[in-house]
């Protein structure tokens, strides 16, 4: 692989060239991730359950990215978007496990149904994922990122079932990282804050028109004053891609929300 310079003191791999799978590609971070990734060369594959965001997805990146339909809950539709990916990229150097939904509710409304689909949704899917991509993985000593959430690190009332899928991926992450470290595959969860997504647009978080800015000049709560942008996510994941030392990390992309300050 190919090496960018960074001010001239640092050599940091490309992900020109590279294969990078993301779930979730559809929209919020997996999408901007996806665009990220494509723009620095890299060949893309992406997945949603809806056509129409995933023909949209592809269009808008271009002919370096293959927009695949499918549910990471199906075990079907794993093979086949795996099969793609490795036929798009010629092999498979990253797995980002974006796909995930979000359910917010107080313990005593909540459905055991509604538990059991978005584990299989947030946790399942991406580590049978994770499984079937391993031995390609192996072959480029490539990764898997995690996106976890701040929900498992402070308490947000009526998000139990999300934050409980999250805090899942981050064991989880550890134990990958262990278990996959002696095939040169690793294995990093990225934590991200309040970011402007459409998942958090349809949860609520910027209902009313005053929400973002009230979020955006939370000082007291955000150690850097601003509710996150989904590109530095990206960011984020494209220095655990080429960090050939980095796994079972837990990296916190949240503008300081996790340091758990109070306002005022």
């Amino acid at each position: 692989m190919g090496y960018k310079c960074q001010r001239g003191l640092i050599a940091v791999k490309s992900v020109e060239g590279r294969s990078i799978l993301i779930t979730g590609g559809g929209s919020g971070i997996g999408l901007d991730a996806a665009r990220y990734f494509a723009d620095r060369g890299a060949k893309v594959t992406v997945c949603g359950r809806r056509a129409d965001r995933i023909s949209a997805a592809q269009n808008l990146i271009g002919e370096r990215c293959v927009g695949v339909v499918a549910d990471v809950t199906n075990a079907d539709d794993r093979a086949r978007l795996l099969d793609a990916a490795v036929t798009h990229g010629g092999g498979l150097d990253a797995l980002v496990s974006s796909a995930g939904n979000m359910y917010r509710g107080l313990i005593t409304e909540v459905e055991e149904q509604e538990l059991i689909d978005i584990f299989h949704s947030n946790v399942i899917g991406g580590m049978m994922l994770t499984g079937l991509a391993t031995p390609h993985l192996e072959k480029t000593s490539g990764s898997v990122i995690f996106i976890g959430s701040v929900h498992n690190r402070r308490a947000f009332p009526g998000a139990s079932p999300y934050a409980a899928t999250k805090a899942a991926l981050e064991g989880l992450t550890r134990v990958l990282a262990a278990e996959l470290g002696s095939k040169s595959v690793r294995v990093n969860c990225i934590v991200p804050g309040a970011v402007f997504t459409e998942i958090n647009q349809r949860a609520g978080l910027f209902d009313d028109k005053d929400a973002l800015a009230r979020l955006n000049s939370m000082s007291g709560l955000h150690a850097l004053g601003r509710i996150g942008k989904t590109s530095e996510i990206a960011e984020a994941m494209d220095y655990l891609i080429s960090a050939e030392w980095t796994t079972g990390a837990i990296l916190e992309v949240d503008g300081g929300l996790g340091l758990g300050l109070t306002s005022g």
